[in-house]
Formats: structure tokens, sequence, C-alpha cells
């Protein structure tokens, strides 16, 4: 303790006098005190209350947060040291207990010195919040307080920044000083600064924001200062971040509390900017920031700032109403996380709301040409070169490179990388920009698909089969047109130009033209007839047209006898046992979110959620909503140092609905879910277990691990077929008659059986797995060795997929004398 001399000891004799007569000796001593006595007592007061309890100490501390003692900012923050911090006086435990005693003073301190510290304030807060709970009426008043003192404008000093803004517990705040000092010195800079990190919640009041928008407008270059910090951050990599908070936790992020209120501030003030650069700006924010630790997964970088950016696209209307729903469409998917997907959501709803359209109508009119023309192409000059970026079907983007002589080189000529090298990478950012809009745009059509969207004949053809990027994968799928929904009089067709307009070419060579007043839709294989339906997979078979997903060869779902007496609950794909991180990334992928599984409280099971799309057609209040639950659970293999689960098990399927976007679940029999909706939830399912199902590993028993999974995995390897095995099967029966191998190979109900030099091979069409004959020993074949599937046409799963893969087996096996793999020769040889 510093300060007057002997100040120590008299307070020593005053404490132990109260001990023993009684309260009054300490009132009488800081009575007889200037204002600088009474702050030196009250650090030391401060100080023995921390180190343990002493409850002559709470009543002086009480009567001293009440008094004026001008206070210094250096004192205001060693009383908040000894609480939280590395420095701390005190465990957490401890300050829950002593809460009352000890910030009061503290905080006293920081409200008179005018500059205190905020990430320690604001630490305090959240932990009166969880105290509140328990303990509300004492804590009410403390609670305003302190959210009083955080609201609170602090002095500026002309060309110096606050210390709470791009403060150093983060990487962003000294980064953002050090690149941008003189910009951060302006006129006006610091108290629009100052003011922005006073946001600490993702919506910014009408008031805060006229505020905001005035300091802009005084602000040296503010919308410039607006732009580099958002830059920064949307482009800040995830760190350790270290804020000050009453457990000492290191955890990862963007940015630390303070900071974090910076960038919300920033972002709300980014509307009343009026320059191009605004909307994509925020839009990159919500992406990096609302992207999983990692890259991937549920917890996601920064959730505060992601949610502000998305609510900030939200608030756009006009023409930055079409750019931001662009963003919008494009965020989930890469934005796992639960609470700012339903801010996407929202988001979307309340631009459309704005505009009069609905969500699904405005993202397809905001969908970017990225510079493409009607062919789909975008030409930029590289000196004597020309960079061609195109978007053909059936969604295929490439990068090419013209020469004068009219040559296509494979690769970026030297001449170009040499004397162009800013303008090709810019090319390339293209490239990478186009092929992720060409993902989302595959997406999104797959979501018309499953939710049946009608769309007028004008819209169709404006948003679909003629847009630059849309149209390759349009153009590639099969519609239905009608003039009158009402009569069922759909006819299906793949879109053709016809004069000035379009036509639907159908598999037999007739055409029906698109007239203005028909409504197109997705043809999808459950509304048709099998017979139907086998001559379309016929047509592209033999023209050999793949398209942007599976369409034509998509599998059906309709109810079974088991489902109708369960009622309520599938367990068509119930028992299985599956790789669960390979599992739950591609739930994430297809939309279904929920808890993770591993060994740590309430991870022993999970429930997966998805909302069906609603048909685009419908605005949000109107209609029914659907949504699946699908509950998988903790396999038990003992636990890791992650905690995270391996294994899985696969349970119930059931259904819920609700009117409109906004209504209560209700839980929904089988009978009444639409067929579209339960064909492709189970879809969506049988996708989880056929490709992270154990079975699907050809290298799982050879490992010798977990054999009490032995019997699943025979069963699975080996077992009856999924609608998707079916499918594969009956490609397979067109296909193989064009092989090399025809004569040796023959379908039978699960198998393909391929009669090779040495041995009889039996590849099930469901794993891809191999038995032997006679005597049906396993055969370990790994994909990455079965390359070659020769110059056949694969309709899908062409790259990689199984019917590749079973497909490559087949041509291995065939010619097995000529295997000079010892892996593999030896299991033949060995029978």
């Amino acid at each position: 303790m510093v300060g007057i001399t002997g100040l120590e000891s008299r307070l020593d004799e005053a404490l132990a006098r109260e001990l023993a007569e009684g309260p009054g000796p300490v009132g009488e001593l800081l009575a007889s005190l200037d204002a600088r006595g009474r702050r030196e007592c009250a650090i030391a007061l401060q100080e023995r209350a921390a180190r343990g309890p002493d409850t002559r100490a709470a009543p002086a501390l009480a009567a001293l947060a009440e008094q004026e003692l001008g206070w210094s900012a250096a004192e205001a923050d060693l009383l908040l040291a000894r609480l939280l911090g590395k420095g701390a006086l005190v465990s957490p435990y401890e300050l829950r207990g002593a809460f009352l005693t000890l910030v009061p003073i503290a905080l006293a301190a920081a409200a008179q010195a005018g500059d205190f510290d905020r990430p320690r304030v604001r630490a305090l807060r959240r932990m009166a919040e969880s105290l509140r709970i328990y303990r509300s009426d004492e804590f009410a008043g403390i609670r305003d307080r302190m959210d009083r003192l955080l609201r609170r404008e602090e002095p500026v000093v002309t060309g110096r920044l606050p210390r709470h803004v791009l403060d150093g517990l983060d990487q962003f705040g000294p980064a953002m000083r050090a690149a941008h000092g003189e910009l951060l010195a302006g006129a006006g800079v610091a108290a629009f600064l100052g003011h922005c990190a006073l946001l600490d919640r993702p919506r910014a009041t009408r008031v805060w924001r006229r505020t905001a928008a005035a300091l802009l407008g005084e602000a040296e270059q503010g919308a410039e200062v607006v732009r580099r910090l958002l830059e920064g951050i949307a482009a800040q990599p995830e760190h350790r971040v270290t804020d000050v908070n009453p457990w000492r936790a290191v955890e990862r992020g963007l940015a630390g509390d303070t900071n974090t209120c910076l960038v919300r501030g920033l972002l709300w003030a980014a509307l009343d900017v009026d320059a191009e650069w605004v909307v994509p700006l925020v839009g990159s924010v919500a992406l990096n920031a609302g992207t999983g630790l990692g890259g991937s997964g549920g917890f996601c970088r920064s959730q505060p700032l992601a949610t502000t950016a998305v609510a900030v696209l939200g608030e756009c209307g006009g023409v930055r109403g079409e750019e931001a729903v662009q963003w919008l469409g494009r965020l989930p998917k890469k934005v796992r996380n639960r609470t700012v997907a339903k801010g996407i959501a929202k988001a979307l709803e309340a631009v459309a709301a704005r505009s009069g359209l609905t969500p699904s109508m405005l993202r397809e009119r905001g969908v970017a040409t990225l510079g493409l023309d009607g062919r789909g192409v975008r030409e930029v000059p590289l000196g004597a070169y020309t960079a061609e970026l195109s978007v053909r079907e059936p969604g295929t983007v490439a990068l090419s490179f013209r020469s004068p002589e009219g040559r296509l080189p494979k690769t970026a000529p030297k001449e170009v990388r040499e004397a162009h090298a800013e303008e090709l990478k810019e090319v390339r950012a293209a490239l990478k920009e186009l092929k992720g809009l060409v993902a989302a745009e595959r997406s999104r059509l797959e979501e018309h698909l499953a939710a049946g969207t009608v769309r007028p004949a004008e819209d169709w053809q404006r948003y679909y089969v003629d847009h630059p990027v849309t149209g390759a994968l349009a153009r590639a799928l099969l519609w239905e047109v009608t003039e009158d929904a009402a009569d069922g009089g759909w006819t299906a067709g793949l879109p053709e130009r016809a004069g000035g307009g379009w036509a639907l070419a159908g598999h037999d060579g007739t055409a029906r033209p698109v007239g203005p007043g028909a409504r197109l839709r997705l043809w999808h294989p459950l509304r048709a007839g099998g017979e139907e339906v086998a001559e379309w997979r016929a047509a592209l078979a033999e023209r050999e047209e793949r398209q942007p997903f599976k369409q034509v060869f998509r599998e059906v779902y309709p109810l079974t006898p088991a489902e109708l007496a369960t009622g309520s609950y599938s367990n068509r794909f119930a028992g299985h046992v599956l790789r669960y991180g390979q599992a739950r990334a591609l739930m994430a992928e297809r939309g279904w979110t929920g808890n993770h599984l591993g060994y740590f409280s309430d991870g022993w099971s999970s429930e997966l959620v998805k909302e069906l799309p609603a048909p685009g057609e419908l605005p949000v209040g109107e209609g029914t909503r659907w949504r699946a639950r699908f509950f998988v659970e903790l396999v038990d293999e003992g636990a890791r140092g992650d905690g995270v689960a391996r294994l899985c098990s696969t349970d119930q399927v059931r259904f819920e609905r609700r009117a409109g976007a906004r209504g209560a679940w209700a839980a929904a029999a089988l009978t009444d879910v639409p067929a579209l909706v339960l064909s492709e939830t189970l879809r969506d399912v049988d996708l989880f277990v056929g490709v992270a199902s154990i079975g699907a590993d050809p290298r799982w028993r050879d490992r010798g691990e977990h054999r009490a999974h032995d019997g699943y995995w025979e069963s699975w390897s080996f077992g009856p077929l999924t609608e998707s095995a079916l499918i594969r099967r009956e490609t397979l029966a067109r296909l193989l008659p064009r092989t090399r191998i025809a004569d040796r190979v023959e379908l039978t109900d699960r198998f393909l059986r391929v009669r090779g030099e040495l041995r009889a091979y039996r590849i099930h069409l469901g794993s891809g797995n191999v038995l032997m004959e006679p005597d049906d020993a396993y055969l370990c074949v790994v994909q990455d060795r079965v390359r070659d599937r020769g110059k056949v046409f694969l309709p899908f799963e062409e790259d990689g997929g199984l019917l590749s893969v079973i497909l490559s087996k087949a041509l291995l096996l065939a010619a097995d004398d000529r295997i000079t793999d010892p892996t593999i020769t030896s299991q033949i040889r060995r029978g």
C-alpha cells in the first residue's frame, strides 16, 4: 500500500477496536480523512476482503462506494485487476460469494475515473447475469450500474484512440493499429470508433444509429475507416483470444469481447455508407465469423459477429437487398451454427417482406452473373492472350486461355504469369467465386426439386434457363410444364430453344412449347409412373448426358407396411453403426443440425433436425412447413483423448409440421406426411448409412478392431439392397453390355458376379465389398487401387462414387491373372 504515512497502522487499529467494541471505529477513521486517505483505505480494505472473508470490511467498502473520491484510472484498474485476470487475488468461486462486497467499490472507481478497464467490467457483468438467477433482487442494482457504465461514452483525446478501441486482447486490434495508424488518427475517428465499441448486442437501436451516422459524417475518411477495419476482420484468421473473464479461459476466435463490440458497431454503421463494397464486405464478415472453428462444425469463429452481420444484411433494401439475398443464400453452405442459421432465415424473410416477394423469389432475382454473357462465358484480356471463364452444362466451371493464334493452352502461359500477375490473380479469384456460386445454385435447384416449387414461365425463362450461371444447371435438368396446374396435365422434357422461346423436348423426340401462361416445376420420379422413369433413364444413358445432381436416377421411398404399422415413426434405417465423423459431416452438408456426440454432458444421444424446404412460391406465413427428426446414439468405444465419438448407431425418424413459419411444431403421423417430404428425408438418411456405415469400409475387419460389430458388418456388407443400391443395379444392367467384360459378368439379386481367370467373384451392389467363390472368402480391395473403369459413361457416381468403384473392381477382377498387387494376389491365391 502506498500513500499517507501511518494510515495502514491506523486502519489496523480501527479494525481491531471494531472487532472488540463493535461498529464505529472504522467509520470514525474514514470521517477524519480527506478523499485521498479514503481512497487509500478503500484499496486496503478491498485487498483484505479479497484475501479472505472479513465481515468488518464490507460496511466500510459499501459506504466508500457511494462517495465521490476522485478516483484515477490507475486506481480503478488496480481494484478491477484484483478481481479478474492473471493477477487476481480471488478465485472465481470466491468472487461469486464476495461479489457484492468486492465489486461495488471497483465500479465506483471506474465511474469516477472516466477511463476504465472495460473488458473486466464486461466480464463482471456476465458473472452478475449468471448470479442473477439465484439472487435476483440483490443483483438487479449492480447489473444496472454496470450497464450504465458500459454504455457511457468515454472522453476523447484528439488524435488518440481510447485504449479499449482495438485493444491488445486479440490479434485483430494490434494488427489494425499497426496497419492503419495514420487513418485511425484522423479527426473525429476516435469519437466514432468509441461510439461503435459501445454496441454489445446484435441489433442497433435507432438512437444509436442516428448518433453513429452523425459521428461517421464528422470523422475524417470515416467510410474508409469502416471499410479497412471490416476488411481486417473479414480476413482475420481464428486464433487464441485471451479475454479477461472469471474463469481465465483461453478460447479460439476472431476478436475479444471489446473488439467484437467495435466490429458490431462498424457493421451497423456501414449501412450509412453509400458504396458498392458495403454488402459484399458485410457478407464476407458473416462468412468468416459464421464458419466453424477449423473450417467446419457448429461452433463458429464468432457467433456474435456472425449474427450481427446477418442482421445487417437483413436490413438491406432495394438493389442492396437483392445483393444481400445472394449472400444470405450462400451462407447456409458454410454456416452450421443453429443460432446463426435461424438469423439467416429471419433476415431472408425480412428482405422479402419489404420487397413483396417470397424469400425464394428474391433469391432467384439476386443471383449474380459475375460478368458472364448469355453464352456463360466471361473474357478477360491479358496482353496478347485472353482468359475465358465459363460455366457449361451440367454446371462445369472452367478457366482457359486463348492465344492470338486461337490455341488453347491448358495453363496460364509464362508471358501472362510474368507480365499480368495481378490480373491473373483476380481472374483466379473470380474462378473460385464462380465455383462457389455454381455450388450454391446447384443446392438451390435441388431444394426446389424436393419442395415441388412451381414457377411462371416468364420467371423460369429469365431466372433459370436464360441465366448465364443458373442456366447451365437448369438446362441439364428435366422440367414439367402445364397450362393449368389444377387439371394435373403435366408434360416432362429437357429445355431446348425453339425460335425466340423455349420448349421441353420429350424422350421420344417430341417437343412442347413453353407458352407465356405456362407454369413449370422440376420433374421428380416420385410423381412419374415406372414406365416413364425407365424411359427417361434409358434416354439420358443413351445420350450420355449427366445432370447437376441425381434427378432422373433419384431414389424414391414410399411408405412400407412396417411404417404403416408403427404409425408415427420410421425404423427403416435404425440399427446401423456409422463412423460418426463422416456421418456428421454429411448431415451438416445436407442441412441437418443437432448437438454433438461424445464423452461429455448430454453427449450420449443426439437428435438431428432438418426443416424441409417449402415450395418457393409460398409466402412465409402460408402453407404447412415440415421438419424431420433423426435420432442417433453414441456407440461406446471407451473415452478418447478429445472426448469425441468415433461411432454412432441410428434410430428412429419422426416428422413434425406447423402452419406457416411461426406456428408451433406438432408431431405428425407418417400417413399425413406428403410423399415428397417423406421420400426426400429418407433419401438423406439412406445416404448417411450408405456412405458412413462401417459396412462400407472394406478394411474394417482386417484391422481387427471392434469385433463386437462384426455381425453387423457382415449383414450390411452383403445384405438386402437399399433403394440407392437397386438403382445402381438397374444402371449396371444398361452399362455392362457396353463393356469389354460383358461376357464375364452377370447380375444377381444383390451382387455383380465376375468370372476371372483364377476365380469367380461376387461384388455386393450396396457396399462394393467382394466375396470369392466357392467358399465366400472375403477379398479386401481398397478403393485407391481400382481407379480404372475404362471409358464407360456413368450417369452418376462417376468420380469415385460406388458405381464407379464397383465397375472398376469388376474390370480388375475379370483379369485377375494380370493383377500384380501382392496384397490382392496373396488373398486370391491363398484359397
